[in-house]
């Protein structure tokens, strides 16, 4: 077996890109601190051609040289708008016509494996925080809470990962609809 090459893969230019549907999902990070896990965001939204990205809080923005480490390029892609705060964007977002759901462990949060996304619906995934994960009271804004299930001994994933786990299990959910 061979890799493809660049020109084997036929990747879309940006412009390109940026004219094509997109998949009707934002992201919303809620006050993530590491500059890694932000540019991992980017580069993740764009290999699933997602709306946009909402940068909330402490979240740091383009350019920035630790996010294009890691984004390798996709802030140029991705759709991006910078927020103080996440509330006012929750808000914005559900008067557009987005499901607002939170990426927690939370009481009465729904397994992802038992989640059906509604391909007729469009959704604002919000990540939190690398240690407190999502702020309280955005917890209190949200329409459902949906938790990646864990068998280790840690009580989290890293952002990034539970970026790129959401976002393939909603790609394929929606595809199969």
């Amino acid at each position: 077996m061979q890799k493809l090459s660049m020109d084997e893969l036929q990747r879309t230019d940006v412009e390109s890109f940026k004219k094509q549907q997109k998949t009707p999902i934002a992201i919303v990070l809620d006050n993530v601190r590491s500059m890694h896990n932000v540019g991992s965001a980017f580069r993740t939204a764009d290999g699933f051609a997602i709306e946009k990205i909402y940068l909330c809080g402490i979240t740091g923005t383009p350019p920035h040289r630790e996010i294009e480490k890691t984004a390798l390029g996709a802030t140029q892609s991705v759709t991006w708008q910078y927020a103080k705060d996440t509330n006012e964007v929750i808000d914005q977002l559900r008067s557009e016509g987005y499901t607002i759901v939170a990426i927690e462990q939370a009481e009465n949060s729904v397994m992802l494996h038992e989640f059906q996304p509604d391909s007729s619906k469009k959704y604002a995934l919000v990540f939190g925080n690398e240690v407190n994960g999502v702020d309280e009271d955005v917890m209190k804004k949200i329409d459902t809470c949906i938790e990646i299930p864990q068998y280790g001994t840690k009580h989290s994933l890293n952002v990034s990962v539970a970026i790129g786990i959401i976002l393939w299990d909603f790609i394929q959910k929606r595809n199969l609809n």
